[in-house]
């Protein structure tokens, strides 16, 4: 056999694989088929879980040192700025009671200063194929060669070939809406938290990134931006600000940064298994969730944090041993993930839905939950990575305002 494990991509997902995977002592090849990281306005903001397991790993440190910011509140404003629901992270009791904002190219390198070194990180090679044994996956086809391994790992992303060759099913769900991304550079300081704003449009949102930067997003049409000149995009522009007042100061930098923008799909899916024998899916080869609650990047983390703690308790990697903790782990993030995927799911609807029952429910429920302190605190603790907490259908009902809640104003009795 090459290799213990063959980690299949080297985003994020892979990375955070490979590390996790190398620690334990096994020999690791990371396949990235791509020469260099390309830029992208996504995973850029980590949430309290994620930096408990970074910082074990030593990456947090290599964040820091590299400029990465704090933000110490997700706070839900109106179209003027008026906040409406906001969580605090500093009530929560961890080591790192924040969030850490920095470009998602940071992260990466981070995360590659952090690799061990059993971890063969190889670019610009294709994994082309599983090669499979008597029913399971006993490795990968490699630019042509056959590569064997205990253990192949899927990191290869949302359109992810290797899910489709071992025959996993996965059914996406598109939101009717996309989100349009700028970097503003020379933009004026903003507050140093993650605001989403309430509009007549549906979401903007906006946090600060190291050197300056403002990272914005707005939610706009499937075809809303097709077809616009220049003159069309800086009209559009316009429109942006005069419909969300509080972006005000940042519309000269808007303008002044249009040329970059990135138009971005937006979709929500959890695959039907997240293992099948020899093969492990984790971050969005799995799963994928609505970017509003900044969860997508911080379930990889722990998707990668869970495998190698099934495979450490197992104790070895006989196939036997690797597909029984496979198991394990399929039913523990799926679990995991089908909270989060909801909890993800009913944020974003309360901001992005734009009918009607959609926007008089979403705002009612972000009232009702900014006003209620065991639900906000809640929400706050399960969209951290700290564990999960389910709201019932009668929280359901105290956020909405239908039925009054006598234990609002105190913590949960689990805190």
């Amino acid at each position: 056999m090459d290799y213990d494990a063959i980690v299949c991509g080297a985003g994020v997902a892979g990375l955070a694989a490979a590390c996790a995977l190398g620690r334990l002592g096994h020999r690791v090849l990371l396949a990235e088929k791509q020469d260099a990281v390309t830029p992208v306005a996504k995973g850029e903001v980590l949430q309290p879980g994620s930096l408990a397991i970074l910082r074990e790993w030593g990456v947090v440190p290599r964040l820091v040192e590299a400029g990465a910011l704090r933000l110490g509140t997700l706070v839900a404003r109106d179209a003027s700025g008026g906040p409406q629901m906001a969580l605090e992270y500093g009530r929560l009791s961890v080591e790192q009671p924040w969030l850490l904002a920095h470009d998602y190219p940071a992260i990466l390198a981070a995360l590659t200063k952090s690799l061990p070194s059993t971890v063969d990180f190889r670019r610009g090679v294709l994994v082309e194929d599983l090669v499979r044994s008597g029913g399971r996956v006993t490795g990968v086809r490699l630019s042509g060669e056959d590569v064997g391994a205990a253990l192949v790992v899927a990191a290869d992303g949302i359109s992810s070939r290797l899910r489709r060759a071992a025959g996993i099913e996965a059914r996406r769900h598109d939101y009717p809406h996309r989100l349009v991304a700028f970097e503003l550079h020379s933009a004026p300081e903003v507050e140093r938290d993650f605001s989403a704003y309430v509009t007549e449009r549906g979401l903007r949102l906006r946090y600060p990134l190291p050197g300056g930067r403002v990272r914005l997003y707005a939610q706009v049409g499937p075809h809303e931006l097709r077809g616009f000149d220049a003159g069309g995009l800086a009209s559009w522009a316009d429109g942006l600000v005069r419909g969300t007042p509080a972006l005000a100061p940042l519309a000269e930098a808007i303008q002044a940064n249009l040329g970059g923008r990135q138009l971005l799909p937006v979709s929500r899916f959890l695959a039907d298994a997240l293992a099948v024998p020899g093969l492990a899916l984790v971050g969005e080869s799995g799963h994928a969730v609505h970017p509003m609650a900044a969860q997508g990047m911080n379930s990889a983390v722990a998707d990668a944090h869970e495998l190698a703690s099934m495979l450490r308790q197992g104790g070895s990697l006989t196939p036997a041993v690797v597909d029984h903790a496979l198991a394990r782990y399929d039913v523990a993030r799926r679990e995991n993930l089908t909270q989060i995927g909801r909890t993800s799911h009913n944020a974003a609807r309360m901001i992005t839905d734009l009918s009607w029952v959609g926007r008089v429910a979403g705002r009612r429920a972000l009232r009702g939950t900014g006003g209620n302190d065991r639900i906000r605190y809640t929400v706050m603790h399960t969209m951290s990575g700290l564990g999960i907490h389910p709201l019932t259908p009668i929280d359901r009902l105290h956020q909405l305002g239908v039925l009054p809640d006598p234990r609002a104003r105190r913590l949960p009795a689990w805190a």
